[in-house]
């Protein structure tokens, strides 16, 4: 283990250390030790007047579509990077106060998921708002990396391990072998595109206007990116945009898979492109081990059959697939030793001399 793995494993032994998934979609935290502590949307409602924050995630959620006037509830994250550092800030600071709880001196040391396909500006931009949030030091590790990690792969071993990580802003591919990422990609298209398509549909089709939460409901429901047997209904409220007066229609799972083509078209041909430019010798590996699939994304209805037979190749689901990558933060932490340094991207700063 080379100097500065060896003093950031030091460090991560003094205090309460911290595994945060940062998704466009939910914020999940992982503390070492215990597991997974909090898991929810990453939405924050301020007071317009003041900048006051008044809710954190639930209840932010809860108020999405519904706020009057004087305030607004939005996500500071959007295709997985920082959309509003304030409110990144801000939102931080409220979930590390909450899980500090009675422990006064809390200055955590955080392993922070992003995607593969930041810039150096938007990596840098994530770990300061850790920092501004509270945080003692903030060290990125890649999302597929995580999710991996968080999968169970063997990514240390000499053999190619695939893994797809549809999250809520992003879409995160990697071939993974000996601890580090062979040929890797982010598409910013996942399961935000997927709702917001399915809002444009109902309002084309049926010109009915419906909020983000419906379109998300409505995807989870009945959404599908195969051919269900049997398909599909769901009742839709909405605002009829021609009268402006509420409506209810039926929706059918088979015009919400319509709906679903281009945003799950884009990641079916990206994760083509990764296939292609995968040396021979892993391509072998992937094609005898299957491609994972990990991340909320991950559970539409008949994606990894469609994958399956746009590649020809096996792919499953992994157990849990939403908890994959702040898993992964956790276990970077607990063997931080042995992973140190070939997870984070690019290598920590050094630490100081007396840690």
């Amino acid at each position: 283990m080379n100097g500065w793995a060896s003093r950031l494993s030091k460090g991560f032994g003094l205090g309460l250390n911290l595994g945060i998934d940062l998704g466009t979609s939910n914020i999940l935290v992982w503390v070492h030790g215990e597991g997974l502590v909090l898991n929810e949307p990453s939405v924050v409602a301020v007071e317009k007047n003041s900048g006051r924050v008044l809710e954190v995630g639930a209840a932010a959620h809860d108020m999405l579509g519904k706020t009057p006037g004087n305030i607004v509830a939005d996500r500071p994250m959007r295709e997985g990077v920082i959309a509003d550092y304030t409110l990144t800030q801000r939102m931080l600071s409220q979930i590390l106060r909450r899980i500090a709880g009675k422990r006064p001196l809390f200055k955590p040391q955080i392993v922070l998921s992003v995607p593969s396909g930041v810039t150096g500006v938007e990596r840098r931009a994530v770990i300061q708002a850790a920092g501004d949030a509270g945080a003692k030091r903030a060290f990125p590790i890649e999302e597929p990396m995580a999710a991996a990690i968080g999968a169970g792969l063997p990514i240390e071993s000499a053999g190619g391990n695939m893994i797809i990580d549809i999250g809520g802003g992003t879409t995160d591919i990697a071939v993974i072998s000996l601890g580090g990422a062979v040929v890797s990609a982010s598409v910013r298209t996942a399961g935000y595109s997927m709702d917001l398509a399915i809002v444009r549909h109902i309002r084309r089709i049926h010109n009915l206007m419906i909020g983000e939460r419906t379109a998300e409901e409505i995807k989870i429901q009945i959404g599908s990116a195969f051919k269900l047997e049997p398909e599909l209904t769901m009742s839709v409220r909405g605002r009829d945009m021609i009268n402006g007066l509420p409506r209810t229609v039926t929706v059918h799972s088979a015009e919400v898979r319509e709906a679903l083509v281009e945003p799950v078209g884009a990641i079916v041909e990206r994760v083509k492109g990764i296939l292609e430019e995968t040396p021979p010798e892993l391509g072998g590996d992937i094609i005898e081990r299957g491609i994972v699939l990990t991340g909320g994304g991950s559970l539409l209805r008949g994606l990894e059959r469609l994958l399956s037979i746009e590649t020809s190749i096996p792919v499953r689901v992994a157990e849990d697939p939403m908890l994959c990558v702040v898993r992964g933060t956790g276990k970077a932490l607990e063997h931080i030793d042995a992973m140190a340094y070939s997870i984070f991207e690019p290598p920590p700063p050094t630490l100081p001399a007396d840690l």
